[in-house]
């Protein structure tokens, strides 16, 4: 959600001024616990840090896009001498729960076995994080000591956190008893200690509790925060969910680990807009708690065969933030789908980027947004709730057809100079790459764009029959037309075989890189059958599978780079697309090809997929590398685990 609150803009407007890049935060090496819109993210060992702001750190507790606890540390002993609890292990019982477990030798006997633990259990939930530290012992007799949690507070804006640089807002502070109140302009934290002596040291907090533990028994003390921002433009939801898929004899166990992380994950990043019941998948944490039309949209449709009402809903709110104006400034056209939702402008600093709070910077929404109606239609959505949307599927029709360039295809170019270079989902600034890895000039129409809008209009057409409404046959012709000319413009031949170019570019030259977007268009019609074997056995091939799923640009290409976001690295979702439209036209040895090799990325990442990894080769080391800055959980990446599960359980 990247959002800011208003007190927040003059003070990122001055800290962004003259500022010298930062690191952004790795992620891999993190733990978060989760329930959108609020996460905490820690190490391994529960502890949130480091307390240093000279350190670029992901760590802290978060509500929307404001850190409101940049540390904490915890310490046991006397008044004579304090020390660092041993963490010996972590474990989750959900996306929202998780415990850390620690032995505090310095208060044990001195035989072996350790005979006092204390375990810390967290808990998120919608604007509020509760901790409960439970000190366990099994002496004879009883147990003295202090607890304590040092914790200090923070007013950073997450764009800050991600760029590296930090500088939190001021922070008011209001103390009464075991109760202080801590607000930055719009957005406050009530902490609350019960039976703790809270004392201010310096910026920091200290909550400290005297307990004594009886003789092989337990006690327990807890703290919570309770976080507010007023100006957030999501919320959570309470809505209970079941979702499950049960195992099936005879399929790779590891399917359903997977199924069962990915599924808790699905169901913690789950959202809604002030107002409405209506949900929709966050597209990851920590950067993306908000509705991201493409991201959004990939991931219910995946989902679909779980949950349809999730797309329905979907499709509603993004229907309702549908264009209505031309407004470059903002990318809107009438009957566009929205990019990104946030309360404020998103800057960059350092990377030349400021979004406005609804963008509409984004080639395939809109044509995805017509296709997961008509499948939503078909998986169960009622008739009822599908004609309300009709009109905005006319809309959205309307601008895919007007939005064919001279040429005949989608296409795209940033109008503002501060927006989105590329805005097919490898929206990164490299992205579209010739061969010799030099970079093609917009404007783009990209391939599987077209694909997606050969896909939308033949759907909505089958979706205008089963109605009984008027259309159809103009859909289909256009349709027909656009089947064509892809095939006479998109098609090249180089060392590594023929397949449809990346783009083409702004001359109408096809931009020749192998790459995982001609995956895309498998399924979709705009290829033949015997292009699409064509195309799954090129991607299959040594220099697009990496063994741990499907690279998104070839080994072969002047531009890999195995750590490249977009060229050359693994992403989940796009394995899952590419297998799923594989499985669609009758391929299904390749589709379970990439699937195995998502499983053991999946197994190797302890079953929560990451936004994406690096591309090596499974031949050459034993587990992926990661994307130390890659998002996890990413609602697509877990909504893959569903098309895997349709793959390898469907009839051969």
């Amino acid at each position: 959600l990247l959002h800011l609150p208003e007190a927040h803009h003059e003070h990122l407007r001055r800290s962004s001024q003259g500022m010298t890049a930062g690191l952004q935060p790795f992620l891999s090496d993190a733990v978060v616990v989760l329930r959108a819109p609020t996460q905490v993210w820690s190490r391994e060992d529960g502890e949130i840090g480091p307390h240093s702001l000279d350190t670029a750190s992901i760590d802290g507790v978060f509500h929307g896009d404001t850190r409101f606890i940049r540390a904490t540390r915890v310490r046991y002993g006397t008044d004579a001498a304090t020390h660092a609890p041993e963490w010996i292990s972590r474990s989750a019982d959900s996306a929202s729960d998780a415990r850390f477990e620690a032995l505090l030798r310095r208060l044990d006997d001195r035989t072996p076995d350790p005979k006092i633990r204390l375990t810390r259990r967290r808990v998120v939930a919608d604007g509020r994080m509760t901790e409960e530290f439970t000190l366990f012992s099994h002496l004879a007799e009883p147990v003295e000591l202090a607890i304590e949690v040092t914790v200090t507070p923070d007013a950073t804006p997450m764009q800050l956190v991600k760029s590296g640089t930090g500088g939190g807002a001021p922070i008011e502070r209001t103390s009464a008893g075991d109760a202080v109140e801590l607000t930055a302009g719009e957005s406050s934290m009530r902490l609350q200690a019960p039976g703790a002596e809270v004392t201010e040291a310096g910026d920091d907090l200290a909550l400290t509790w005297r307990v004594t533990c009886p003789p092989r028994s337990s006690v327990t003390v807890s703290w919570r925060v309770d976080l507010d921002d007023p100006s957030l433009v999501v919320r959570g939801t309470t809505r209970q969910v079941d979702w499950a898929l049960e195992p099936v004899e005879g399929i790779d166990p590891r399917l359903f680990r997977w199924l069962r992380q990915a599924l808790d994950d699905l169901d913690a990043l789950r959202l809604t807009l002030p107002g409405n019941p209506d949900e929709f998948f966050a597209a990851g944490a920590p950067w993306f708690f908000t509705l991201f039309g493409r991201d959004s949209l990939w991931a219910a449709r995946l989902f679909l065969s779980v949950d349809p009402g999730m797309a329905a809903s979907t499709l509603r709110v993004l229907g309702r933030l549908q264009g209505s104006t031309a407004d470059p400034a903002t990318a809107e056209q009438p009957g566009k789908i929205a990019h990104e939702l946030r309360a404020g402008t998103l800057t960059m600093p350092g990377e030349g980027i400021s979004l406005p709070p609804l963008y509409y910077g984004t080639v395939d929404a809109t044509p995805l947004w017509i296709t997961l109606l008509a499948e939503a239609h078909e998986a169960g959505m009622p008739e009822a709730e599908v004609r309300d949307l009709l009109p905005t599927m006319h809309d959205a029709l309307d601008w895919v057809i007007a939005s064919a360039n001279a040429d005949g295809f989608l296409d795209y170019v940033d109008e503002t100079g501060h927006g989105l270079s590329n805005q097919g989902w490898k929206d990164s600034g490299d992205s579209i790459q010739w061969r010799d890895g030099s970079l093609a000039n917009g404007p783009i129409a990209l391939s599987e764009v077209q694909g997606y809008a050969y896909e939308a209009a033949v759907r909505a057409a089958d979706l205008l029959d089963s109605l009984e409404e008027d259309g159809a046959e103009r859909l289909r012709s256009w349709a027909a037309e656009l089947r064509t000319r892809f095939r006479e413009r998109f098609w090249v031949e180089t060392p590594e075989g023929r397949y449809p170019a990346i783009a083409l570019d702004r001359d109408g030259r096809a931009v020749d890189t192998l790459t995982s977007n001609a995956g895309h268009l498998l399924g979709t019609g705009i290829l033949d059958l015997d292009e699409e074997r064509t195309v799954a056995d090129l991607l299959i091939g040594p220099s697009m599978s990496s063994g741990f799923g499907l690279r998104t640009m070839s080994t072969d290409a002047g531009g890999y780079w195995p750590l490249s976001y977009h060229g050359g690295s693994v992403w989940a979702h796009d394995t899952a697309i590419v297998a799923r439209g594989m499985a669609r036209a009758g391929l299904a040895d390749q589709a379970r090809e990439l699937v195995d090799g998502m499983l053991a990325a999946a197994e190797a990442f302890a079953y929560r997929m990451p936004e994406l990894h690096a591309g090596d080769a499974a031949s050459d080391v034993t587990v992926p590398a990661p994307y130390p800055a890659a998002c996890r959980p990413q609602a697509w990446s877990a909504a893959a685990a569903v098309v895997c599960h349709e793959i390898l359980t469907a009839p051969r």
